[in-house]
């Protein structure tokens, strides 16, 4: 994933999250709870699936067509970026994801989308390094 889509996903995050309604946040917390009820033995791609869902949930609460449609692109990045790094984004996905939700619980939409920046940058940066030995296999 590259910088810009990032910052994409950011802006798009931000307006979602200033739109933020209590119907919206109930959604949020459901789609946290799901990922995160997805038992350990389940299969990789199911589970990471679950977590990028947040994505769709925000698009939903987005009330600008254009960060609806980003956050719907990000549903299949943010899952690929977590395919990429494997089971370890897991926890670190649960956890942003509570984070990023008590932020928008005590009203704060610019720190919620400050969480959501921190772990897609993580991610991308965990992807990057998990492509690396590869790379210099290779060379």
């Amino acid at each position: 994933m590259d910088d810009e889509m990032v910052e994409r996903l950011v802006m798009a995050t931000r307006i979602a999250c200033t739109a933020i309604t209590t119907p919206h946040l109930t959604n949020l917390q459901a789609s946290v709870d799901q990922a995160g009820d997805i038992p350990a033995g389940f299969p990789w791609d199911r589970k990471a699936a679950a977590h990028a869902e947040i994505f769709n949930v925000l698009a939903d609460a987005a009330t600008d067509p254009w960060a609806a449609r980003t956050l719907n692109l990000g549903v299949g990045l943010a899952h690929d970026l977590m395919m990429a790094v494997g089971r370890v984004a897991d926890g670190m996905a649960l956890n942003s994801r509570r984070r990023m939700l008590g932020h928008l619980r005590a009203g704060d939409a610019e720190a919620a989308a400050l969480e959501m920046e921190r772990h897609l940058r993580v991610l991308a940066f965990m992807c990057r390094l998990a492509r690396l030995p590869a790379r210099r296999a290779s060379a």
